[in-house]
């Protein structure tokens, strides 16, 4: 044990500490199922204490889902540098490291939790969401306002990451890694189909695709697709008898552009 006087905490310190066990307590357990009384046994102060900085649990929920939002919204955050693919790549892989990590709290702050309904909750998530897209936007270089289909798609694709990140939390039954490459190449396929409909989507979309190696999340989902297409005798070429294995160029040969 140490000995002599222990050190008084100013205001906000304190209160930023209450948050911290707050969300370290949230990463283990539903907000739910966390008392006051336990968070202030981990802060080693009294209850009263805490309701001295926050007049309720509900306060210091929010508290804790502010913090956790805004660490969510910064995973997004990448370098312009290198092949897209890549770069969403390592994106998912700091989102569902947090995902892992704060398994719970990323379930209440995704879901409204204790705050369920509340309009300060409500725009936190909308928030982190509208941070994402930003982010994609800007990866693509797209202007402002962006085209209506590549709003839809971006969107649409931030969409799946979150509601994917919730299934696998219950069970984590499909491997992390599997999930995050997955997910970029969730985004190329619905880009490419929305390029595929659209001409403004096509002209965005090709001078990225230009810049992507082969060997990269992009160009490996070329090369997964192309296995699936039946071969000269209706053999998948993922099969004995066909092309698995070859490279993504090899597989799909030149892509015609739009047109």
């Amino acid at each position: 044990m140490t000995t002599g006087v222990r050190r008084r905490m100013g205001v906000e310190e304190r209160r930023q500490q209450l948050i911290g066990v707050a969300l370290e307590l949230f990463s283990h357990r539903s907000p739910d199922d966390v008392s006051i009384d336990e968070i202030a046994a981990a802060a080693g102060i009294s209850r009263p204490l805490v309701y001295h900085y926050f007049p309720g649990k509900l306060s210091l929920y929010e508290a804790a889902l502010r913090r956790a939002a805004d660490e969510l919204a910064q995973r997004f955050v990448e370098p312009r540098e290198g092949p897209l693919g890549a770069r969403l790549l390592r994106v998912m892989g700091r989102f569902f490291s947090f995902v892992d990590d704060h398994g719970p709290g990323f379930s209440a702050l995704m879901r409204g939790g204790p705050a369920a309904g509340s309009s300060r909750t409500n725009a936190m998530i909308d928030e982190v969401r509208q941070a994402a897209y930003e982010q994609i936007l800007s990866h693509l270089g797209a202007q402002d306002p962006p085209p209506a289909r590549l709003e839809l798609v971006v969107r649409s694709w931030v969409s799946l990451a979150e509601s994917t990140a919730l299934i696998w939390l219950d069970g984590r039954r499909i491997p992390r890694a599997e999930l995050e490459r997955q997910l970029v190449h969730d985004f190329a396929a619905l880009a490419a189909v929305s390029a595929a409909y659209d001409a403004e989507m096509a002209r965005i979309l090709v001078p990225v695709l230009a810049g992507e190696p082969a060997d990269g999340p992009f160009g490996e989902l070329v090369a997964r697709l192309a296995a699936l297409v039946p071969g000269p005798e209706g053999v998948p070429q993922g099969e004995p008898g066909g092309t698995a294995g070859v490279g993504p160029q090899e597989a799909s040969g030149s892509i015609p552009g739009p047109g």
